[in-house]
């Protein structure tokens, strides 16, 4: 038995996301999804949601047009609320269509537990 079949469907992407809803469409398996993280590069490489990329708000359209297709669903977080608002917004004025801000970003994926990764730098 597959384990799709055991666990339950998530629902449809929101314009705003908790933790849990990003979380359990990962643990569903759906590949379709990009987490993207528009902090300063030096925050992403201290610590960020396992599978994110890296974005910086600064080039954010510029390099999400190189990289992502206008319908994926993406999942937006940054330092601040209002900075993963801004980014969102930045991205649906370049035609980006299934957007969701991931509510409480980092730190409120971090309080329940879920997985982070650091990148180290060779001194």
């Amino acid at each position: 038995m597959a384990i799709f079949n055991i666990l339950p469907k998530p629902e449809p992407m929101q314009a705003k996301s908790r933790s849990f809803d990003l979380k359990t469409r990962l643990d569903w398996g759906e590949p379709a999804l990009t987490i993207v993280d528009v902090r300063d590069l030096n925050s992403f490489n201290d610590s960020h949601i396992q599978g994110a990329i890296s974005l910086p708000i600064e080039t954010l359209v510029e390099r999400a047009s190189v990289n992502l297709e206008k319908n994926r669903d993406i999942y937006v977080y940054g330092e601040t609320a209002e900075q993963a608002e801004e980014a969102v917004n930045q991205l649906r004025e370049a035609g980006y269509i299934n957007l969701s801000e991931l509510v409480g970003g980092l730190e409120g994926w971090k309080a329940v537990g879920y997985p982070v990764e650091t990148i180290t730098r060779a001194k």
